[in-house]
């Protein structure tokens, strides 16, 4: 069974109480797939110096946000861990010169579990928490994501979490739907174009290429699971992008699945 590999972009915590055509998209998406054996993430919100993997055997819900509605924090994700896997991807990342540690605690933070509640609500398939590197740079998440490509023979459905626009200094400028950000458009539609043409060296050099590019991601840490889900689909990487929006008139919220061509 070969999976493919998907960047997501999971947008704010509220998705899970509001999911709106995110879920949508996100609730096609899984259907259409073969079931996972186990799902690793790689999440905008787990930041290290180095690879981490999650090696909890029974990983918590995180609420890793303030200042939204009790509902939401009574909301919990209680799929299991797979201590196995974690050390079979740290050792994967170790023989690919990309020193990994095994972080025997991690739990699922929002940007794993806010999606995989509306992808697979029974929570029932083991979920890997995998973190990200924002001062190492794209090339780094790229070549993470081409070391763990096999796993997707095995049935392992590598997914990158994030957001293709993430500017939070915009909250409080006055967009909203019908009212949209001028960087959006121009930036996203550069992305799907890049992936459309394979330039994958243009994407990797995003911060110089890419319109508004530091309007739509003042820092690094929520595209950088792009380029782990683009490397996990191999160098004949085929892009398909999921249209789900714009939250806020400044968070995009475009899904990609990427499938090895054949």
């Amino acid at each position: 069974m070969n999976l493919p590999s998907l960047y997501i972009s999971h947008g704010s915590p509220m998705t899970a109480l509001q999911p709106g055509l995110t879920g949508t998209r996100l609730t096609e998406l899984a259907a259409a797939l073969p079931r996972p054996r186990a799902i690793v993430v790689a999440s905008a919100h787990y930041l290290a110096r180095q690879p981490l993997v999650g090696g909890a055997a029974q990983p918590p819900t995180v609420h890793d946000f303030g200042g939204f509605p009790r509902a939401l924090y009574e909301l919990h994700y209680p799929a299991p861990g797979n201590p196995g896997l974690a050390a079979r991807i740290a050792e994967r990342l170790d023989q690919a010169g990309l020193a990994a540690r095994i972080d025997p605690q991690r739990g699922l933070d929002h940007g794993i579990w806010v999606p995989l509640r509306l992808m697979y609500p029974e929570a029932d398939i083991p979920v890997v928490p995998l973190s990200i590197q924002p001062l190492l740079g794209p090339a780094h998440q790229y070549a993470v994501g081409r070391a763990l490509a096999g796993l997707r023979d095995e049935g392992v459905l590598l997914i990158g979490s994030g957001s293709i626009t993430h500017n939070l200094h915009d909250f409080r400028a006055g967009y909203d739907a019908g009212h949209e950000a001028p960087y959006v458009r121009p930036f996203i539609e550069w992305v799907e174009q890049r992936l459309a043409q394979g330039d994958t060296d243009a994407l990797l050099d995003y911060r110089r290429q890419a319109p508004f590019a530091e309007r739509a991601h003042p820092t690094d840490e929520h595209l950088l699971p792009l380029f782990v889900a683009l490397g996990a689909a191999g160098e004949r990487a085929r892009a398909q992008r999921l249209d789900a929006g714009v939250d806020l008139g400044f968070l995009a919220m475009d899904i990609y699945r990427f499938d090895t061509a054949d």
